[in-house]
């Protein structure tokens, strides 16, 4: 870690325990991903006079560059369990080890995005070529080719025909990829 962690302590005074458990932590995160450049931990004790019945609020904020904040704040209602503060602990940490195993998977390239679908109709087709165009529901003009047409459907389409597709940079402009038809005979 680039900077030491940041540890605040409300409405609690910690034991040599929490601070031991609280460096383990930070440590076995460290070990797992040497990217993490700052953390900050709250730890926000019970709000009433009695530590028992009431469990612990775990505020933690790890910075890792090339990606946003991996931010955990755990507040358990009423989960026996976190009336413990040691239990709290190690809970808030396994979450945001595993927001930090999909922030190095998203850093690699590992995780594909999701591109939504986009809707359109066939306007019209170019005369001896395996091609036509899309408008969409903006009112854009978008190229399509055969092969980007889905179940080899390019000779079902007319103009008119409804379909989604996926747009992508091409060579001269906005074109389609994965385009499906839909309507009553096709599945959207």
């Amino acid at each position: 870690m680039q900077v030491p962690p940041e540890i605040t302590f409300r409405d609690y005074e910690p034991s040599e325990q929490v601070h031991a458990e609280i460096a383990k932590q930070i440590g076995r995160l460290e070990k797992f991903s040497r990217r993490i450049t700052s953390c900050q931990l709250t730890i926000t004790g019970p709000h009433s006079r009695h530590q028992k019945g009431e469990p612990f609020k775990i505020e933690l904020r790890l910075a890792l560059p090339e990606h946003k904040d991996v931010i955990v704040s755990r507040s358990h209602g009423n989960a026996p369990e976190h009336e413990h503060v040691l239990v709290a602990i190690k809970d808030a940490f396994s979450v945001a080890q595993r927001q930090i195993e999909d922030a190095v998977r998203d850093m690699q390239g590992q995780v594909k995005s999701h591109v939504a679908d986009e809707h359109g109709r066939v306007t019209k087709f170019v005369a001896g070529q395996d091609c036509g165009f899309i408008e969409t529901d903006d009112g854009r003009e978008i190229y399509f080719h055969r092969n980007s047409v889905l179940d080899e459907a390019f000779g079902h389409l007319k103009v008119g025909s409804e379909v989604r597709f996926v747009e992508e940079a091409g060579d001269k402009g906005a074109q389609a990829s994965t385009v499906r038809a839909i309507g009553k005979h096709h599945v959207a």
